[in-house]
């Protein structure tokens, strides 16, 4: 069983891939240009790594989390996956990823973004 971890942002979406419940790891980030290109371009990674389950990162607390809780959910209605969807916390993973980063790496390419969907991913299957 493979799954699919997504840190959704509205320029970047961090992505990772967990294999058979056991191994993780980050791909490379989706930068959204906009809706359309982004919800292509992770239907490809759906289908290419034969994904069962889509575990997607919720904002708790703080003043927008209505907001992006109903952005993200829109935006994941428009990958018609009709698998395994989960929604999880994804409090403080970014904050926990840019501990984990090098603190000269401050680019905006999305590794950090794949980091933090990494690090969600490995608390949801409880992998050390």
């Amino acid at each position: 069983m493979n799954a699919l971890g997504l840190d959704v942002g509205l320029k970047r979406i961090g992505v990772a891939l967990c294999i058979n419940e056991s191994i993780v790891m980050p791909l490379e980030a989706v930068l959204r240009k906009n809706r359309k290109q982004a919800a292509s371009e992770l239907k490809a990674l759906l289908k290419e790594h034969e994904i069962s389950k889509l575990i997607v990162g919720l904002p708790k607390g703080g003043s927008s989390e209505e907001e992006m809780s109903k952005r993200i959910r829109h935006f994941i209605s428009l990958l018609d996956f009709e698998k395994e969807l989960v929604f999880v916390d994804e409090s403080f993973t970014s904050k926990e990823a840019s501990k984990l980063q090098r603190a000269n790496s401050r680019k905006k390419d999305g590794k950090l973004d794949s980091l933090a969907a990494f690090l969600m991913l490995k608390d949801y299957f409880g992998i050390i």
